[in-house]
């Protein structure tokens, strides 16, 4: 019996010293103690890999800290596991632009921005399965009864939107991106620090790693279009 009171309670002490340490942390990041804070947060992160908002938190650490790269890194986490949260949208658009960057793409209306990132990759997929079944579903009853051909028509086109729509947002989510952690990066034109210097990127510039040799890395800075290589200790991937 006792075994059994042992298993009930269990994650019930869990989660109570969990919330406890999220009021510690929280509670230090109060009093201006940010490096506390992130240490409890990060700390935090190995139960709960997956909560965006102590990325979020992890963030707001880094920036009140001066680490904007870091920040922005972290901020751009908590989006891609809460691209519906205002405050982190807002976060992650102040710390790029604290680099130069842009959160929304130049031209793009933001409304137009916030409603291609409406859904989380995991969301926008599941949607595409369920409408892929709906129309399978329907077009076998179409095909085999010839019922429902207009609602067989109407979920194709769904079906083709949805589809164009992970499509487009395939690239944004999956590809290798880091952002410059350091103070200052040099590009250089090959993996080494026997190769010259081509430009210095700031903290917080988004890149696109494009290969990795050692201890360096060939990215392409999105915002300058430019490419080279960068020491991987510079950069945070995200």
């Amino acid at each position: 019996m006792k075994k059994y009171w042992f298993a009930f309670l269990l994650p019930i002490l869990w989660l109570t010293a969990a919330a406890a340490d999220w009021q510690q942390a929280e509670q230090s990041y109060r009093e201006g103690h940010f490096a506390a804070a992130l240490g409890s947060y990060e700390e935090l992160l190995q139960s709960y890999p997956n909560d965006p908002y102590l990325y979020y938190n992890i963030g707001n650490c880094y920036f009140k800290m001066g680490s904007k790269g870091l920040a922005a890194a972290n901020y751009y986490r908590a989006f891609r596991l809460a691209p519906r949260n205002a405050d982190i949208r807002h976060n992650l658009s102040l710390a790029l632009a604290e680099s130069g960057e842009r959160f929304v793409p130049q031209g793009m209306p933001e409304i137009f921005h916030k409603a291609f990132f409406w859904l989380t990759a995991s969301e926008l997929k599941g949607v595409l399965y369920l409408v892929w079944w709906l129309f399978c579903i329907l077009g076998s009853l179409w095909l085999f009864k010839r019922k429902y051909g207009r609602a067989t028509l109407a979920i194709a086109v769904v079906l083709v939107i949805i589809a164009s729509w992970y499509a487009l947002r395939y690239h944004p989510d999956h590809d290798p991106l880091a952002i410059i952690a350091a103070p200052v990066a040099e590009l250089r034109s090959g993996p080494g620090m026997n190769f010259p210097a081509s430009a210095n990127i700031a903290q917080g510039h988004i890149v696109l790693i494009r290969d990795s040799r050692d201890k360096w890395r060939e990215v392409v800075v999105k915002s300058q279009g430019i490419k080279g290589w960068i020491a991987a200790d510079s950069l945070e991937s995200i």
